[in-house]
């Protein structure tokens, strides 16, 4: 009996023993073996970021997809890191993301590459480039020809990485005050324009000016600019360009394809476990596809409200004027090809599989749209 009494008075103190552990756990908001996912935040190991984007706060395309990037990273985390969101101008002023970024002033930030060609003229090959690859013609480059690589390559020297979060598709060409005709119509235009279009511009005898989203609408009301371009008929009409230029060109052969990047500091990607990097990396590229989609599906609809509610001309121009821009974006990108040996690395990888694919689209998506259109004339 007294032997009963002592195994029965373990096996309650055991128990008792077990339920406290269970409640020291639930208590201090840890795990047990049957729900892992309420592991303490030190056992997870959590990682906080801050992040700041070269666009608008809100702005959709851009801002929001910043947002909707870093909610896809903490959500498929399980909050294993966690992203402190900021609208260009909150913290950092939008063209200055590239720095903040390697200064640690902040960890991350989404942007278009070709804003920092400042800083090294071979960056826009990785956003986009006059008379160059299309969103899938980019990413095909970026992941199967050796562009990430070279990408990793020149952003190392800033102990940078970039990964393509985004695209816009192919933009329009512009929005102009007065109707462009000719050549000539170029010449003393002031224009806002980014990156190597910004060439184009002035080559063609006007005056490219570079500036923030924010700041494109007033310099335009109050003619410190002559002509903007912007994306395309999607955020063109949120941003109410058409309610002070009435005639809107395409398609903008200075930009095919503008990628964004999500540019973090190097030594914070790299301390990031391997698991955290396919999630980062995975929300990217997410991203990126929607955004083509997204872009595509709204560019369609609002193209047709600009004609119809708002009169707006919309425009293609003449092939004279387009034969001369593919001829001044050759002659650009060439120039800038020769700056120095990885210039000349990535322009070779760049214009390789370009040509593989120029060759292959007369079988594929340009081969077949152009019959389409032909065929059902919608």
């Amino acid at each position: 009996h007294s032997l009963m009494k002592s195994n029965r008075s373990k096996f309650i103190l055991s128990s008792l023993a077990s339920v406290a552990s269970g409640l020291a756990l639930a208590n201090c908001n840890g795990g047990t073996p049957d729900k892992p996912s309420k592991a303490t935040n030190v056992r997870k190991n959590i990682y906080k970021w801050k992040m700041s984007t070269a666009f608008p706060k809100n702005f959709p395309g851009s801002d929001l997809n910043a947002q909707k990037l870093k909610n896809y990273i903490e959500n498929a985390s399980d909050g294993q890191l966690v992203i402190e969101h900021f609208g260009a101008g909150e913290i950092i002023p939008a063209y200055e993301i590239f720095d903040a970024v390697r200064n640690g002033t902040i960890d991350c930030g989404v942007s278009a590459p070709y804003y920092w060609i400042s800083k090294h003229k071979a960056i826009p090959f990785f956003c986009t480039v006059p008379g160059g690859m299309t969103g899938i013609e980019k990413f095909s480059w970026i992941n199967f020809g050796g562009g990430q690589e070279l990408w990793d390559k020149l952003y190392s020297q800033f102990n940078l990485k970039g990964i393509l979060c985004g695209n816009t598709g192919v933009q329009m060409g512009g929005w102009f005050k007065k109707e462009i005709k000719s050549l000539e119509d170029f010449k003393g235009l002031k224009m806002r324009i980014p990156g190597i279009g910004a060439e184009i511009i002035n080559r063609l005898g006007g005056t490219a000016v570079n500036m923030p989203p924010g700041e494109i609408m007033p310099a335009l009301q109050q003619g410190v600019i002559d002509a903007t371009e912007w994306v395309g008929p999607w955020v063109d009409k949120i941003s109410g360009l058409h309610k002070i230029a009435k005639y809107y060109y395409g398609p903008g052969i200075h930009e095919p394809g503008t990628a964004n990047e999500l540019v973090m500091r190097l030594d914070k990607w790299q301390d990031l476990p391997n698991n955290l990097k396919e999630i980062v990396k995975s929300s990217c590229y997410a991203i990126y596809i929607e955004s083509l989609a997204e872009f595509l599906h709204y560019n369609s609809l609002s193209l047709e409200e600009l004609k119809k509610k708002y009169k707006v001309k919309v425009l293609n121009f003449n092939s004279e004027i387009m034969k001369k821009m593919f001829e001044i974006s050759s002659s650009v990108i060439i120039e800038f090809s020769n700056l120095g040996e990885i210039h000349k690395e990535i322009y070779n990888s760049w214009y390789d599989s370009l040509k593989k694919y120029n060759n292959y689209q007369k079988f594929s998506d340009y081969g077949y749209i152009k019959e389409r259109i032909n065929s059902l004339k919608i």
